[in-house]
C-alpha cells in the first residue's frame, strides 16, 4: 500500500467549488473514487451510494467491499471506467498515475483531485464532497465532528514533553517521512520530534546507520494490512539506539493513520496514548 505515497502526479484540475457547480444537478451523481480514503469520506457524509466504482484496498466501511473494482495503484482500466458512465472521478493527487487521469479527462469525464495536505484539511474535503453530492448538512455535521475531535486531541497533548522519534514507514528498503508529510504532522501532534524532519524528500530512503546517528527515543512502526508477510527489522542488533535500549517500540494502525478520513483521529488518539506511555517509561529511566 505504501507505494501510493510515491507515485507522482501532474494534472490540472478545476477547483472544488467550480466543479461542484458543473456536476451538482438534480440527478444522483455517479462517482468513481480512486483511493480508499475518498471512498471512506464519501460514506462519512452519507454519499456512499453515489460510488459506482473504486480501487483495491477500498475496504471501509464494509459496504464498500461490494463496489465494483476498476483498478489499483498499478493502474486503472479505462474500459471499466467507461462502462460505469461516471459523472465524476475523484482521484488522489499523490496516489494515482497521472497518465491514467489524463486519459480519463480526454474522454470528457470530469476529474477532481483529492489533496488534503494538513490534518485539518480532512474537514474541508468532507465539505467539498458535500457540495458535489448535495449532502450539505451531512458533510457539515461530519466536518464539525472531525474538527471538534481534532481540537480535543491537540488540547490533550499541549502540555506533553517532546521526545524524539523515528517513524519506520517501510522496512525494505527502509523509508521514513519528512516534515512535509501528514504522517509527520500526526506524530508531531503527539509531541514527538521527527528525527528525519529535515530530509530533502518527503519519503526518504535511509539506512540503519542514519537511525543510529539520530538516536530516537521511540520507534513507531505502522502495522500494514497485507496479504503477504511484511519485512521485519531485527532492531535488537543495535542496542546503541535509545529506543532499542529501552524497548520503546510503538505499533500503530496504518489503515487508520495513512488515510485522510475521520477515522484517522482514532489512530492519532491511540498513537498519542502509546507515546505518552513510552514518555513516562523513558522518564522513569532517566
Amino acid at each position: 500500500m505504501f507505494k501510493a505515497f510515491f507515485i507522482g502526479l501532474l494534472l490540472f484540475s478545476v477547483s472544488g467549488g467550480a466543479l461542484a457547480e458543473q456536476v451538482n444537478d438534480s440527478k444522483k451523481l455517479r462517482i468513481i473514487a480512486l483511493a480508499p480514503h475518498i471512498v471512506e469520506n464519501l460514506f462519512a457524509i452519507g454519499a456512499g451510494d453515489n460510488i459506482v466504482g473504486t480501487v483495491d484496498y477500498a475496504d471501509y466501511p464494509s459496504e464498500a467491499q461490494s463496489i465494483e473494482r476498476i483498478g489499483g495503484y498499478y493502474g486503472i482500466s479505462l474500459e471499466k471506467v467507461l462502462a460505469l458512465k461516471p459523472d465524476l472521478v475523484i482521484a488522489w493527487k499523490s496516489g494515482n498515475q497521472s497518465e491514467d487521469l489524463a486519459q480519463i479527462e480526454r474522454l470528457g469525464i470530469k476529474v477532481y483531485l483529492s489533496n488534503p495536505v494538513t490534518i485539518a484539511g480532512v474537514a474541508d474535503e468532507l465539505l467539498t464532497f458535500g457540495e458535489f453530492t448535495g449532502n450539505i448538512e451531512q458533510s457539515q455535521q461530519a466536518a464539525n465532528a472531525f474538527t471538534q475531535k481534532l481540537n480535543a486531541i491537540i488540547k490533550s497533548q499541549q502540555d506533553k514533553k517532546d521526545i524524539t522519534g523515528f517513524y519506520q514507514l517501510w522496512a525494505e528498503p527502509m523509508m521514513t517521512v519528512s516534515k512535509n508529510t501528514w504522517i509527520s504532522q500526526l506524530i508531531e501532534t503527539c509531541h514527538v520530534s521527527n528525527v528525519f524532519a529535515q530530509s530533502v524528500t518527503d519519503y526518504p530512503q535511509i539506512s540503519i546507520e542514519n537511525v543510529i546517528v539520530t538516536k530516537p527515543q521511540v520507534i513507531i512502526i505502522p502495522d500494514e494490512k497485507s496479504k503477504t508477510p511484511q519485512p521485519v527489522v531485527n532492531w535488537q542488533k543495535w542496542p546503541e539506539v535509545p529506543a532499542v535500549k529501552n524497548d520503546q517500540f510503538i505499533s500503530v494502525n496504518a489503515d487508520l493513520l495513512h488515510r485522510f478520513t475521520p477515522r484517522m483521529l482514532d489512530g492519532l488518539a491511540d498513537m498519542c496514548d502509546k507515546i505518552d506511555a513510552s514518555r513516562k517509561q523513558i522518564k522513569s529511566t532517566q
